[in-house]
């Protein structure tokens, strides 16, 4: 070994990457998390009043899915980024496409298995991403408008 390979190996620079787990992404999404639990309650709650458990149910079950993709996803964006490896296109659009594919089977093979209530799973899906997207974006401009 050369100096200059010991020196870069101890250089206070290069920082070890913590080792990516699902405890982890799930403590960093801790918001979402509480987002998702609080459209669970919500819509147990204005179901309850109508009498629409079923319905209700399948609500929760989209927020469910919706919340299961979001941390895979996170779960998978900090394995690739921990892994050092320089990704391609080809494999992020593969473990993209994979598991969107899995999502929308799991998720219209029940809409349609409860259906008419099955509709519902499909809206809570829609309205989780959809708020889980405005929680990502707003951080993201705060950023921009400082720049």
């Amino acid at each position: 070994m050369t100096h200059q390979t010991t020196a870069a190996m101890t250089s206070p620079d290069l920082t070890p990457v913590p080792r990516p787990s699902l405890l982890r992404v799930v403590r960093d999404q801790r918001k979402t998390v509480m987002l998702a639990a609080l459209l669970v309650v919500a819509t147990y709650w204005v179901a309850g009043q109508l009498g629409e458990w079923r319905l209700a149910a399948c609500i929760a079950i989209g927020v469910a899915l919706g919340l299961a993709n979001h941390i895979v996803t996170e779960y998978w964006l900090l394995r690739l980024i921990s892994s050092g490896d320089q990704p391609t296109r080809g494999k992020i659009a593969r473990s993209t496409f994979l598991r969107l594919l899995v999502l929308s089977i799991v998720a219209v093979g029940t809409a349609v298995a409860f259906w008419p209530d099955g509709i519902g799973l499909l809206l809570g899906l829609a309205i989780f991403r959809l708020i889980a997207l405005v929680m990502t974006g707003i951080p993201l401009l705060k950023e921009l408008n400082k720049a």
